[in-house]
């Protein structure tokens, strides 16, 4: 039997797996928010289609919302998304520990 190391994360799932720093960071804050709205919709009790309409973007862009197709996604349009949801999208920066 293989004997497997374990490594603290550094809490960023997107650097565990090898994405740059400035990437991982990007990939990070566009997956959060494409959470957020998977849960607009579930709170809400909507169809794609609805959230199509409420969002301003077509029925498709909604499933690749849901299906979780960051790469689709841009921090800018999920941020339009997010307002045109009533949500307001608040940004904090701070100094990181340094990763290596």
């Amino acid at each position: 039997m293989a004997t497997r190391r374990l490594r603290r994360s550094s809490g960023n799932v997107f650097r565990d797996l090898g994405f740059s720093a400035e990437e991982s960071e990007n990939l990070r804050i566009r997956s959060e928010m494409m959470v957020r709205l998977a849960r607009v919709i579930d709170d809400r009790g909507l169809t794609q289609a609805e959230a199509a309409r409420i969002f301003g973007v077509t029925q498709p862009r909604v499933s690749d919302l849901v299906r979780g197709k960051i790469d689709l996604f841009s921090i800018d349009m999920l941020v339009n998304m997010l307002a045109k949801a009533g949500l307001q999208v608040v940004f904090t920066t701070r100094i990181r520990k340094r990763v290596a």
